[in-house]
């Protein structure tokens, strides 16, 4: 890989990467945001891993985690804690992204699968099986992305009027939402009561039960979807310039979008399969890194890294905030991702 020495281009300091068959201009400010909440989210991990009935020192930890550690550091730390944290690495890391995507599609910070209703259709899809046929990591995947992409598919096509608009998409999938959330509450209502308990609590989204399983099976699917929607990101941008610009520039718009959408629905939806609906991740990551590097639109890696530091930070928060007592991550998001919320209806408004 040729690595040269950072330019200008157009008033922003970038760097050129080149391999063979890949190059790429990064900006010297969003490496920076990018690496920053990286560590941030690792440093996070490891005070994470510290806390609990049974409290260690960094330096304990980090013995641990290099094979140095006690045999009960090692049970507490690696099998208990470990999944835990690196499931909120992860799970923040897919919802930046897939919230990054959104926003990009829709050229609007509302655009977010929260918002337009896709996390509600994947829970819709895991609430039928859990209700039905009981608990089951793979079956309850299988059905949140296959409800996910149902209820995107839906969102796509009551807003295809002559071609796309992010505001109709947007307006389209809240009411969808909307829909499917008394659909949700509804099956709930119905189901057997212990059922209904698990599912409401796994409807809150947590990560109090997330295991070394889980986490890599998650992996194994957000790793694909996340090289493939970096692989499509320069037409992804190119996109943001309007569905004339992009065709003009050689973009096949409605198949990159089409392609595009299902990716950031599956990102999201393991996210659900595997915690419950986490909210607001997807609407604040993309945003915040957006402020912090200073672009003019949504960068992935920044709302990865982003998304992550979030989730992680939010995690501790649920943990610690009413100690002993744990509470599910969803919360802590819903009631942070509120304030945001409400602070980015304002910054828009003014700036309208």
């Amino acid at each position: 890989m040729i690595t040269p020495p950072p330019t200008v281009d157009a008033g922003r300091r970038v760097i050129d990467s080149r391999m063979s068959w890949f190059s790429r201009r990064v900006g010297v400010r969003s490496a920076i945001v990018t690496v920053t909440a990286l560590l941030l989210a690792l440093i996070v991990g490891v005070f994470a891993l510290t806390l609990g009935d049974v409290a260690f020192s960094p330096g304990e930890v980090l013995a641990t985690l290099v094979g140095l550690g006690e045999p009960r550091a090692e049970l507490v730390i690696l099998e208990w804690r470990l999944p835990r944290v690196l499931g909120a690495v992860v799970f923040g890391f897919a919802l930046g992204i897939g919230g990054a995507v959104f926003q990009s599609l829709t050229r609007n910070p509302l655009g977010s699968p929260d918002v337009i209703g896709f996390d509600a259709g994947a829970y819709t899809g895991a609430l039928l099986v859990i209700t039905t046929f009981g608990v089951s990591v793979a079956t309850t995947a299988a059905a949140a992305i296959t409800g996910g992409a149902v209820t995107a598919l839906l969102v796509y096509l009551l807003a295809f009027r002559r071609g796309f608009t992010g505001f109709r998409l947007i307006i389209v999938g809240i009411g969808v939402a909307s829909m499917l959330a008394s659909v949700n509450t509804w099956i709930i209502l119905n189901a057997d009561l212990n059922v209904a308990l698990l599912a409401s609590a796994w409807g809150a989204g947590s990560l109090n039960l997330i295991t070394a399983e889980q986490v890599f099976v998650a992996s194994c699917v957000i790793v694909p979807l996340a090289i493939a929607i970096a692989l499509l990101a320069d037409r992804m941008h190119l996109l943001e310039m309007g569905d004339d610009a992009a065709s003009a520039l050689g973009v096949r718009t409605g198949g990159t979008r089409l392609a595009l959408v299902v990716l950031g629905v599956g990102l999201t939806a393991v996210v659900t399969a595997m915690a419950g609906p986490i909210a607001f991740i997807a609407l604040a990551a993309p945003q915040i890194a957006r402020r912090l590097t200073g672009s003019a639109s949504v960068t992935l890696t920044a709302s990865a890294t982003v998304g992550a530091l979030l989730l992680i930070s939010s995690d501790v928060l649920a943990q610690r905030l009413f100690a002993p007592t744990q509470i599910p991550v969803g919360i802590v998001t819903v009631c942070l991702g509120g304030v945001y919320l409400v602070w980015l209806l304002v910054q828009e408004a003014r700036r309208r």
